[in-house]
């Protein structure tokens, strides 16, 4: 653009964003750790958003972010600082930071004259910016890791099938209790722990060999509802919990004026994804196109 706009101004703006804020030491820095940064946690992104998402492969991948977290804080800056001087002398651009201007404030009568430590223009970059946004990061991942363990430590029995086909009697037991217990509310709770410790034990001797998820015990259970009552539905506790677990990637805060009504019909083609797939999209258009010109 600065080379081929005719506007005068254009061509100003281009050549000043080229030259103090892309040729910049600061911003190559910036890009190398912010690729290694989002390639890592895009890879657990990816996953947790996947249909078929196993809450214990989920927590071991959210365990190794945090501890990748926590080591990139601890050496990753001064790796990043010689991939990006190499990159820099590949460009031709200086490897320094750039010296900014101290703007000193005039002292008001009985405030301290000591002057404050001046931090360099590097040491100052790895603390406000490199630092900062690997914190924020791994206390997000924290975050999330926290609510997992939560499910883990309350369903996991349930989603994973190994475990509840190894489990022994008196674990299993115990873990029926406690979601008794985790569903109880003003003294009701939505199943009995007893119950469910009888029906799984049959449960896991009978299940099919087609039968791999959480979703297709469910399926496999829709047939015999009246007889297992209880292990349905703690199963359609479990899958309404994951997809609720789904609205945090539909709402996000850059939709945070979402209509209730928009946010139900985007919920409602997520959790219906098989036949939103094989919708005509041409035929949609033009039945919302008509509709407007009748309205």
């Amino acid at each position: 653009m600065a080379n081929d706009s005719e506007d005068p101004k254009t061509k100003s703006e281009a050549e000043s964003l080229a030259l103090y804020e892309l040729e910049n030491f600061e911003f190559l820095l910036g890009v190398v750790i912010w690729y290694k940064l989002l390639h890592a946690i895009n890879t657990v992104s990816k996953f947790l958003q996947s249909e078929n998402m196993d809450i214990d492969v989920a927590i071991k991948l959210l365990q190794g972010i945090v501890l990748f977290l926590e080591e990139f804080r601890e050496d990753g800056y001064d790796k990043d600082m010689v991939k990006a001087k190499e990159m820099a002398c590949e460009m031709g651009i200086e490897a320094v930071f750039r010296e900014k201007r101290v703007i000193r404030r005039k002292k008001q009568f009985g405030e301290s004259n000591n002057e404050e430590v001046k931090q360099s223009t590097a040491e100052s970059f790895r603390i406000n910016y490199f630092l900062f946004i690997i914190d924020q990061a791994r206390s997000s991942m924290k975050a999330r890791f926290g609510q997992f363990q939560k499910y883990e430590e309350t369903f996991g029995f349930l989603f994973n099938l190994e475990r509840l086909q190894c489990a022994d009697d008196e674990t299993l037991l115990r873990t029926c209790k406690n979601l008794e217990n985790s569903l109880t509310h003003k003294g009701c709770s939505d199943i009995n722990g007893d119950d469910l410790f009888s029906k799984l034990t049959f449960l896991r001797c009978s299940l099919p060999i087609e039968v791999k998820s959480s979703i297709d015990v469910v399926n496999y259970l829709k047939k015999m509802d009246e007889y297992l009552p209880n292990a349905h539905i703690a199963y359609k506790i479990l899958l309404t919990f994951i997809s609720f677990s789904k609205l945090k990637l539909i709402k996000i805060f850059l939709r945070s004026t979402m209509s209730q009504e928009r946010l139900n019909g985007l919920a409602m083609l997520s959790i219906e994804k098989e036949i939103t797939e094989q919708l005509d999209y041409t035929d949609l258009i033009s039945i919302f196109s008509s509709l407007l010109c009748d309205s």
